[in-house]
């Protein structure tokens, strides 16, 4: 799981953790009973304090997507990639739903959007371009 936190985003970097966290889970890069990442070593490989880890983490579980193990670390629980599913679609939608509004506001034609959609989904099945978390996928 490759995650990177934008500084300069309004989103806040635990938010921006939990986000990539369910979009894996989403994706399946993480299944049921997967461990994720020590908080310390989450924390090294977004450039954050530990603290926006724990904060992270702790969200997840209230969302039901992992389970924290005493001890042990966290884990996918069962239900977490329908968890983890309806939630980035319900986010998804909303703010593409925005972006849409914003975009017709701004003048675009509607054909114009339509051609956007169509050169994701093409980008998408070539491997390139946006993924279905939208999410630019690395190349790595």
């Amino acid at each position: 799981m490759n995650v990177r936190v934008d500084p300069h985003s309004l989103v806040p970097p635990s938010q921006q953790l939990v986000a990539a966290v369910l979009d894996a889970i989403a994706a399946g890069e993480l299944a049921p009973g997967d461990k994720l990442p020590s908080v310390r070593g989450l924390a090294g490989d977004a450039l954050v304090n530990p603290n926006t880890v724990i904060k992270a983490y702790r969200d997840l579980e209230h969302l039901g997507a992992t389970e924290g193990r005493n001890g042990s670390g966290v884990y996918v629980t069962a239900a977490g990639p329908d968890v983890a599913k309806a939630l980035r679609l319900a986010e998804t939608l909303a703010t593409f739903q925005q972006a849409a509004a914003a975009a017709l506001r701004a003048g675009h034609d509607e054909q114009v959007l339509r051609a956007a959609i169509a050169h994701a989904r093409a980008a998408q099945g070539q491997g390139q371009g946006l993924g279905e978390t939208g999410r630019q996928r690395s190349k790595a």
